[in-house]
């Protein structure tokens, strides 16, 4: 645990260098609420979420203001709702998103994700309607996220869910064009994914998990980039493995920070404390992003080359820091890179240096995958379907957590600007090239079978 010395030597960084703790997000198993009955199992749910939580955000506030350091996020996550809701159809799973939605404004959250399925070797009938019901369950509600599960790297790519989540995002873009497709912004598909994500939009609560539990993520990349800037304002002729090392030490400060404030809101709770993740979260804010980072180390802009060594460096160096701070680590762990969350990156693909072939391979050494990537409102689902299974296939290889928050902007083209508020940030579209010829590829269907290291037992 951090002590009283420990937490003063952090509030430099919490002052002036925008260290906070960026999300408490509490997982609740909505498994015991299972039935064939659909206004029952709504009920139950609702009173069970709003049960576990209803402290929840004064229980931050309270333990943020304690120790000065501010829970910028109070969120839920819950169990699949393919698993728990398997009963219904389509219809029925909208009736349960709304459900959510409106504990989590009760509560006073600022998301609730869950609303997702694992398909990566197979989709059952509650998978399929879920999936189904995406769309307009991104548009009638507001503070869900949804995420999908379609490869593994023992199960390989399910490539008939990656067709269908490409034409899933198209459909989810059009019924909320008004909003420039911001239902896609809630909306992620993964290979890998973590059971205890505390970050949206892939937070959900896995089926091996506790009842109840408190996962923590934290931020960190503005101290990240003023710790870089001080060891070279005293040393300007520091090698890249000395800023490695001022990077993991940064990062077990940071994680200590997210420790003590995940462990204190769990005992409050009366919950298990799960994990923290080490991840270095952006914001849209100067002074906030892991683009910025990139220049403190040298280069002119993230995205021209060397960009995916520096952030190999950069994520290794966050998870030795944080692995040394806790015990309990978890989630994702590394450095996001989402595009209209960061204002450095998006200036960086706005101005040319960062295009998405780029994107896709630095996504190979970070910790999720193409994120918040707006796209032109005219690529085609089976264009999508292929970024989609290009990134699948990286985390499938590679043994990793990879993801694709992917937008596709209905009525805007490659250069247009889109805005969607808040965290989620702006960015210019992103163009795509060779729209429109992937389809003789993704319409085979069928699974890609997993890598042989997937035989390890």
């Amino acid at each position: 645990m951090l002590n009283d010395r420990e937490v003063l030597s952090t509030l430099s960084m919490i002052k002036n260098e925008n260290l906070d703790v960026r999300t408490v997000t509490l997982g609740i198993s909505l498994l015991e609420c299972a039935s064939h009955d659909l206004p029952r199992f709504t009920d139950a749910i609702y009173k069970r979420i709003t049960t576990l939580a209803k402290d929840l955000v004064a229980v931050c506030d309270e333990v943020g203001d304690r120790y000065g350091i501010p829970v910028v996020n109070k969120r839920i996550s819950v169990s699949p709702i393919a698993v728990a809701a398997a009963p219904f159809d389509s219809r029925g799973m909208v009736e349960v998103a709304k459900t959510l939605d409106q504990a989590a404004r009760d509560v006073k959250v600022d998301f609730i994700g869950g609303f997702g399925a694992l398909v990566e070797k197979g989709m059952a009938k509650g998978d399929l309607a879920l999936i189904e019901a995406i769309p307009e369950a991104l548009d009638v509600t507001e503070r869900m996220c949804s995420s999908v599960n379609v490869a593994s790297t023992r199960a390989g790519i399910n490539m008939d869910a990656v067709g269908l989540m490409g034409r899933t995002i198209k459909a989810t873009a059009e019924r909320t064009k008004d909003r420039d497709g911001l239902g896609c912004a809630k909306l992620v598909v993964f290979a890998n994914i973590p059971e205890d994500v505390p970050f949206m939009a892939g937070a959900y609560l896995g089926v091996g998990e506790a009842g109840s539990v408190i996962n923590v993520g934290v931020s960190g990349p503005g101290v990240v980039r003023k710790a870089i800037d001080r060891a070279l304002q005293d040393n300007p002729g520091a090698h890249l493995g000395e800023l490695a090392d001022v990077i993991k030490r940064t990062a077990y400060k940071v994680t200590r920070v997210g420790e003590i404030i995940g462990r204190e809101v769990a005992r409050i709770l009366a919950v298990e404390f799960g994990i923290v993740d080490l991840s270095l979260a952006p914001t849209p804010n100067v002074g906030d992003s892991v683009g910025e980072i990139f220049q403190s180390l040298g280069l002119g802009a993230i995205g021209v080359p060397g960009s995916t060594a520096a952030l190999a460096m950069l994520n290794d160096a966050v998870k030795k820091g944080g692995a040394f701070a806790s015990s309990r680590v978890g989630g994702l762990s590394g450095a996001f890179i989402p595009v209209s969350e960061d204002l450095n990156i998006a200036a960086a693909a706005a101005g040319g240096q960062l295009c998405l072939e780029k994107l896709e391979a630095m996504t190979a050494v970070c910790s999720v995958g193409l994120d918040m990537v707006a796209l032109p409102g005219d690529t085609t689902a089976e264009t999508i379907s292929g970024i989609i299974a290009d990134e699948m296939a990286i985390g499938m290889i590679n043994k990793k957590t990879t993801a694709a928050r992917l937008i596709p902007v209905p009525g805007k083209k490659a250069g247009d600007k889109v805005h969607f508020g808040g965290l989620l940030g702006e960015a210019e579209i992103m163009p795509v090239r060779s729209n429109a010829v992937s389809g003789g590829f993704v319409s085979r269907g069928g699974a890609i079978p997993a890598p042989l290291q997937a035989l390890i037992n």
